[in-house]
């Protein structure tokens, strides 16, 4: 009896995570990045985004993105993003790809980026994503940056 019990659960938790990949469903994030674990991370380092994306297929989501990075003894910088990310199984494992324009006194850069993670979900809804990602520099190494990333999303 607890083999069936254990298995109508499991059932269940598959197919709720299987609808929030639908398409139509929007996505929104908050992140905090890096936690002392990126490249840059040999001082005080603090970084927050916010993401939202849109599922115009089963599991594939186009993504924009926001964010800040403030690196103790270096400029302050901003960026913009757009790209993708696919839901590589059911259960919320991901991996994606963007573009992003980042920003800082004297510099400008377009920095093609990659990151994979996982959706946790919590509720129906609401998840925690942790992620590994890396930002690739076209100008300078100084800006190329690599870490983990902690987010909480909703999928409406």
């Amino acid at each position: 009896m607890k083999k069936i019990a254990l298995f109508v659960v499991a059932l269940m938790m598959s197919v709720a995570a299987n609808a929030q990949f639908e398409k139509g469903k929007t996505y929104i994030e908050a992140s905090l990045s890096s936690l002392d674990l990126s490249s840059q991370a040999k001082k005080f380092h603090f970084g927050a985004k916010a993401r939202m994306g849109y599922l115009f297929i089963d599991n594939l989501m186009a993504l924009g993105e926001i964010g800040y990075n403030h690196l103790q003894d270096a400029d302050d910088t901003f960026n913009l993003g757009a790209g993708a990310r696919y839901y590589i199984v059911q259960n919320g494992l991901y991996m994606g790809a963007m573009l992003k324009y980042k920003h800082a006194s004297g510099y400008n850069d377009f920095l093609p980026s990659v990151h994979v993670g996982y959706a946790f979900f919590l509720s129906r809804t609401v998840t925690v994503e942790p992620e590994l990602y890396l930002d690739i520099s076209t100008k300078s190494s100084d800006y190329t940056n690599y870490g983990l990333g902690v987010g909480f999303g909703i999928y409406l």
